[in-house]
């Protein structure tokens, strides 16, 4: 594994021997390991770093660990385990309800801390990322608005049928794919057939075409379906 690909971890901890300890073993067991003694120095590290996971001792002087928490939680998405001597299970309540995604006791075994941290950074490398915002879908003078639904030429919002827009948004949403009638029967919620298609896109066409008869845009691809092909 290489540098870049190492996880990168801030161990807080105000009792210089485990913090030394701890950086040693992680750094021993694959971690780029940075350490800091208070939420201070820490806040100094998190501006001009970017770390994978903080493990974060809880009772520091100053500012502590669960306060901290709280705090970073509102500015960021950072994993992290909280480290404790104190078990109680309202501890551990308040360090999860201030965000931690983990709480471990002192003392504890460094193998459990391990197999913790990798199993924080399993889940958080399993989400799914953030989706893309929909992007809009030009038609020549007109243009498709999908987080807002709308089909606009200018200023003025192009009155769209419920069956109308329902077709358009499935087709706007993957532009280039070939829908087949059945497809868009079923994803766009229309009722009725294959016929009942046919005769959406030909409604359609007269709103968003600057020629209908003869589609720029929307096209029929014969014995599979239709395809919305918009502008760049």
């Amino acid at each position: 594994m290489t540098e870049e690909d190492q996880p990168h971890i801030l161990v807080v901890d105000d009792d210089t021997r485990l913090r030394e300890l701890l950086r040693k073993y992680l750094a021993g067991n694959g971690f780029l390991v940075a350490t800091a003694k208070d939420a201070a120095e820490a806040r100094a590290k998190l501006a001009g770093l970017a770390f994978d996971l903080l493990v974060l001792d809880i009772m520091m002087p100053g500012e502590t660990g669960l306060e901290l928490t709280e705090s970073l939680r509102r500015e960021r998405d950072l994993p992290i385990l909280l480290l404790t001597a104190r078990g109680e299970p309202d501890d551990r309540i308040a360090g999860l309800e201030a965000g931690a995604d983990d709480y471990l006791a002192k003392p504890f075994n460094p193998r459990e801390l391990l197999l913790r941290i990798n199993s924080i950074l399993r889940r958080q490398a399993s989400r799914p990322a953030d989706p893309v915002p929909p992007q809009p879908v030009k038609l020549g003078p007109m243009i498709y608005l999908p987080d807002r639904d709308e089909l606009r030429a200018g200023e003025e919002v192009v009155r769209l049928t419920t069956a109308e827009a329902g077709l358009l948004r499935v087709l706007a949403a993957s532009p280039g794919t070939i829908f087949s009638r059945e497809e868009l029967t079923e994803r766009s919620k229309v009722a009725g057939n294959a016929r009942t298609i046919d005769v959406q896109v030909t409604r359609l066409r007269r709103k968003i075409e600057p020629d209908p008869r003869e589609p720029r845009y929307l096209h029929t691809v014969r014995g599979e379906g239709y395809v919305l092909r918009p502008d760049p």
